[in-house]
């Protein structure tokens, strides 16, 4: 039996090629627009949905496909006989192949710029109508919404003269998909819109589209089951986007603390390794080479380090392989792997290998590899929150002591506010010489904080003497100060904007403490 197609594309990518291999085969072609006119010409025959329907196409384009020869021969059920009863006393004719791909919205609304009126009009209606009636009917219509669909419909057309029931119904779920995100899409952008013309970052309805990954042996504990999504179009150089090269299955723990030490690692311009454990730093160093970086960063707390999860921002070589292989680690993660590196953990075959390509940068957070937004799940609702992007630049400190910090302390402050950006408040972070030597984080007070990451260091053999400390947020009386002077640090930074500034800055005075303010705190709950 002969095919009938109906072929309506706003992205022509590919459209052309399938519609030819479609006529080889002996499929009469209808089309729309400006995909009738490709067809034509490049000498394809092709029927226009206006002489197809006798009906012409009206509204500037509103209005074309909307009519029943077109969904009648969509939506009819062969093994109805009512259904084919009704398609022969209207003269209407079975449409087996759908190709729709819907006007540009999202590319739309993304443009500097749009307007209401630029968004309304891209604004499809008779293709998600076709599309929704082709998807319905996946048992007699085959509905195609992406062209990397096409190679695969066009081989089983070939081989079989059909379709599987198989890819009829993946291609309905997908085409129901892509309607669900596109409508998504429209309701987003539509409720943001605000009465000045303004687009909020917060829309009246949140509607989140998010594709499956992989499912997870399990969640948290083995009782909970789980699995790992992502959004339609990940930041590039998130850890979505890796490559896992080896090892056993990702956990859920495993993808969540691996996320942490990713996110931390990108923060650096030099050459950097971050060991985490239980969602914290345990160890974060940067030097001159990945052996280097991870040298210090293990030495910080080699006891937490045991099974944690590592990540560089530069190419683990043979060198640094050798030195990781001497512990037990869960997850290593790096932009790319020397041949001799990947030998190295070929007698590790446990070991998670993850190779995701660094974000190349941009103007955006999201063209630098950071999500705009995060979400956090609250009962039966959502906490969304802008990200916490604010990087800090030297020139953003304000020095509030007497004692003015050398700038071998300041680097040595920059170092520890970026650490302290990625550890859980309350989160205190002594450093010196590019690595961390204490982390005290997640304690309910400031100064257990402090005093956990004293003793981090005490047991490491690491001496705080002339340390740099970092406090993700304002020391509230001068308590912690003093222990932080008590225990060898020299200089501080930290938000500031306690009631008791004057205090704390005065304790530091009569320490002999320099201290810098950010003005800006970094909770990470």
């Amino acid at each position: 039996m002969a095919l009938t197609a109906l072929l309506s594309v706003s992205d022509k990518t590919g459209i052309l090629d399938f519609a030819r291999e479609l006529h080889a085969l002996g499929a009469t072609l209808l089309s729309t627009g400006g995909t009738a006119k490709l067809l034509a010409d490049n000498g394809l025959p092709v029927t226009e949905v206006a002489a197809h329907t006798g009906f012409p196409e009206m509204m500037d384009g509103r209005v074309k496909t909307l009519h029943p020869k077109i969904h009648g021969g969509l939506l009819a059920r062969s093994d109805v006989p009512e259904h084919v009863a009704a398609m022969q006393q209207h003269d209407i004719q079975r449409i087996d192949i759908l190709a729709v791909n819907l006007y540009p919205f999202e590319a739309t609304v993304a443009k500097p710029g749009c307007t209401l009126e630029d968004a309304i009009e891209n604004i499809d209606i008779g293709g998600p109508a076709m599309v929704r009636s082709a998807a319905k009917n996946w048992k007699d219509v085959t509905v195609l919404t992406d062209a990397a669909q096409y190679a695969g419909v066009l081989a089983e057309l070939k081989a079989a003269g059909k379709t599987s029931d198989t890819t009829r119904f993946a291609c309905s779920v997908a085409a129901f998909n892509r309607i669900a995100q596109y409508d998504a899409a429209i309701s987003n952008y539509l409720s943001a819109l605000q009465p000045d013309g303004s687009v909020s970052a917060f829309p009246a309805q949140h509607n989140a589209n998010l594709v499956k990954v992989q499912d997870l042996r399990y969640g948290e504990n083995s009782h909970q089951s789980a699995a790992l999504y992502r959004d339609l179009h990940p930041a590039p150089g998130s850890l979505v986007t890796g490559k896992q090269l080896q090892g056993k299955e990702l956990s859920y723990n495993n993808i969540a603390d691996a996320d942490a030490a990713w996110e931390c690692v990108k923060a650096f311009e030099a050459p950097a390794c971050v060991i985490i454990k239980h969602a914290n730093p345990c160890g974060v160093a940067v030097a001159a080479s990945p052996a280097e970086a991870y040298s210090k960063a293990f030495k910080t707390d080699p006891t937490s380090a045991f099974g944690g999860i590592i990540a560089f921002n530069r190419e683990v070589d043979g060198v640094a392989a050798q030195l990781v292989a001497k512990q037990f680690v869960e997850v290593l993660m790096a932009p790319s792997f020397s041949a001799e590196a990947l030998e190295v953990f070929k007698a590790k075959v446990n070991v998670r290998l993850l190779q995701i390509a660094l974000p190349k940068g941009g103007s955006t957070p999201w063209e630098q590899g950071r999500n705009a937004q995060d979400v956090k799940r609250v009962g039966s609702g959502l906490l969304v929150q802008t990200a916490d992007n604010h990087f800090l630049q030297k020139s953003d400190l304000k020095v509030v002591t007497t004692l003015q910090p050398t700038p071998q302390q300041i680097d040595d402050l920059m170092f520890a506010w970026t650490v302290a950006q990625y550890v859980r408040s309350n989160a205190i972070v002594f450093c010196g010489g590019g690595m961390t030597l204490g982390v005290g984080a997640g304690q309910m007070s400031r100064v257990d904080s402090t005093k956990i990451a004293a003793i981090k260091a005490a047991n490491a053999g690491l001496a705080l003497q002339g340390s740099a400390v970092a406090s993700d947020a304002f020391f509230p009386f001068r308590d912690g100060l003093d222990v932080v002077a008590d225990a060898g640090a020299t200089c501080v930074i930290q938000p500031g904007g306690s009631v008791r500034d004057d205090e704390v800055i005065a304790a530091a005075n009569e320490r002999g403490i320099a201290m810098v303010f950010t003005g800006v705190r970094h909770f990470r709950h």
